[in-house]
């Protein structure tokens, strides 16, 4: 009890502290203040990137979403090891063990994002090329058009222009088409360059049905991807509802052993240490499934 009460007055000297060292600026900005900076000098070049992108497409949370999304994730954390504990100690370990997850959700959240985005970008890049084609008998035209109608965005908006580049630097369109497979490896991609390039280096008379077929390949694709982020979407649900209840299997097993009885069992080391393995891979269970559903998004 004694060392309980000794955490919870260091906590309370630490947040007056912090607060002291910084008159006229709330411990709020300040703590924000220092996170960012620990990010800007952290965090990888790509993901800053992508992080980018998922703000100038109005997706990243604000302040008061992260604050909330703090808020839950320390409130369950605490009640979920007090349950466990009946320890003070224990709760503030895993309220900040929770709270330091929070990054990592926020690192998969923006690449699954910045995914779906790429691939919408990737549908718009190959049906507007086909669609070009149609008029232009050209691939390197084509791009051109597509470029210069605004419907693509960076980076893959920039790309294109590359691909332009080199076409017309080259005088051929082979390390245009390498350039831009190797940079989106997305099969329909590969597939319509390799159909272009045969079009250009063999002269092919007429590819207009090839050219549809491949169209309604892309269409089909894109529904199936939707669809499937649809079911994907669902099922998450369900998973993160299934994870919370096995935190709080620990009830049922107060219930039929009493409060009592399972506090006194608290006092031997083995069945604590059993109860911090549990918890340990019901997280690992939980994080492992958040990192499936953010990463394979199922473009392809």
């Amino acid at each position: 009890m004694t060392t309980t009460i000794f955490v919870v007055i260091a906590i309370i000297l630490l947040f007056i502290f912090v607060y002291r060292i910084n008159t006229g600026e709330s411990v709020y900005k300040y703590i924000t203040n220092q996170v960012t900076t620990v990010y800007e000098k952290y965090a990888p070049y790509s993901f800053k990137i992508v992080r980018e992108k998922v703000k100038e497409l109005g997706q990243e949370y604000t302040p008061r979403q992260y604050a909330i999304q703090i808020s839950v994730f320390a409130v369950a954390s605490a009640i979920v090891s007090y349950l466990y504990f009946y320890n003070l100690i224990w709760c503030i370990v895993y309220i900040l063990a929770s709270i330091l997850i929070i990054p990592y959700l926020s690192y998969l959240r923006c690449k699954r994002l910045y995914s779906e985005f790429i691939f919408e970008q990737i549908q718009v890049y190959t049906t507007n090329t086909i669609m070009e084609f149609a008029t232009t008998q050209s691939f390197v035209k084509s791009l051109e058009g597509v470029y210069e109608s605004g419907v693509l965005e960076d980076p893959v908006k920039s790309d294109v222009k590359t691909m332009i580049d080199m076409a017309y630097r080259n005088g051929t369109i082979d390390e245009s088409i390498n350039f831009m497979n190797e940079k989106y490896d997305y099969y329909i991609v590969k597939n319509m360059h390799q159909l272009f390039f045969q079009i250009t280096n063999e002269g092919a008379r007429d590819a207009s049905e090839s050219l549809e077929n491949m169209s309604q390949d892309i269409d089909m694709l894109v529904e199936g991807v939707y669809r499937d982020r649809i079911d994907r979407a669902i099922f998450h649900k369900k998973f993160l509802q299934f994870g919370i209840v096995l935190y709080l299997m620990v009830m049922l097993v107060q219930f039929l052993l009493g409060t009592e009885t399972y506090i006194e069992m608290l006092k031997i080391w083995y069945i604590q240490l059993l109860l911090h393995t549990i918890i340990l891979i019901n997280t690992y269970f939980l994080l492992a499934g958040e990192k499936f559903y953010n990463e394979n998004v199922g473009a392809e």
